[in-house]
């Protein structure tokens, strides 16, 4: 794959909205959708959302754990959800949050990053909680297949501030050494680098925290969390050019409707579009 995956985005997001959809198959959803706790739902979920978005929408984000959680015809399904999703235009961010050292971080890269794996994602979401230097292996292959990360940085859940705003002996918290490292990956890309950061859009003001890194920023909170689309330019600043906001049951609860799941994402990427131009 020659084009980057940064340069893949922004294209999507021009063209599309900057908006990124969670399939998230979480049993209670599955149960409003109507459908069995099992292999045969967790498909009929995920085709469903497929047909009705990849067609529409710059990103889909299928979580790793609600595929997993059904051995290997579970993983079968999400090999296949990724593989129609791409086909059908929309960029595939996995969320996987693997992170581990070595040799096993090299493996989990490969299942994910290397191109002619059955799950190959135009991204995978990784944490660098075992030293960024860990990542090493995931951003080498990354380079070299045209994908991207999404590093672990400022995320949404309240237990995150322990590690993340932690401070380092040189006076820097540990999440803004993280998007050091990944302004450092970036730097000199254009029109987007393609490593990215987790950044929670439910997280207020974030002016002490350097979020110019030349890359995208995957922003869950959107919905659920309580975060709204208005709030992205107060949480974001001048960075909000390059937010991907997430948002799941926002729009997975209209299903199974394919109409309601696509007027729902259509009225998300609206309200994002004008708050990012407003800004």
């Amino acid at each position: 794959m020659t084009e980057s995956f940064g340069a893949r985005l922004r294209r999507a997001m021009d063209e599309r909205g900057p908006l990124c959809v969670g399939i998230d198959p979480h049993a209670s959803l599955l149960a409003e959708w109507g459908l069995a706790d099992d292999v045969a739902g967790l498909e009929r979920f995920s085709r469903t959302v497929v047909a009705a978005l990849a067609g529409r929408v710059a990103v889909l984000k299928p979580q790793s754990a609600f595929f997993e959680r059904f051995g290997s015809r579970g993983v079968a399904v999400l090999e296949r959800t990724v593989a129609e999703a791409r086909a059908a235009g929309a960029l595939v961010v996995m969320d996987a949050k693997r992170g581990d050292i070595g040799s096993t971080m090299a493996a989990y890269a490969e299942s994910f990053l290397r191109e002619d794996s059955p799950l190959f994602s135009d991204a995978l979401t990784v944490s660098p909680y075992l030293g960024y230097g860990s990542l090493a292996p995931a951003v080498a292959l990354a380079r070299e297949s045209g994908a991207g990360l999404f590093v672990l940085a400022l995320t949404s859940n309240p237990e995150g501030g322990e590690v993340q705003h932690a401070v380092r002996a040189d006076g820097r918290t540990v999440g803004a050494t993280v998007l050091g490292h990944l302004a450092a990956e970036n730097a000199g890309e254009e029109p987007l680098g393609s490593f990215g950061a987790v950044v929670g859009a439910t997280l207020g003001d974030l002016s002490a925290y350097d979020l110019d890194i030349n890359g995208p920023l995957l922003a869950p909170g959107i919905g659920a969390q309580g975060a709204t689309p208005a709030d992205l330019p107060r949480v974001f600043g001048a960075a909000v050019r390059n937010v991907v906001p997430n948002v799941s049951r926002g729009v997975l609860r209209h299903g199974p409707d394919v109409v309601a799941l696509r007027d729902a994402a259509s009225r998300l990427a609206e309200e994002v579009a004008a708050a990012v131009a407003g800004a």
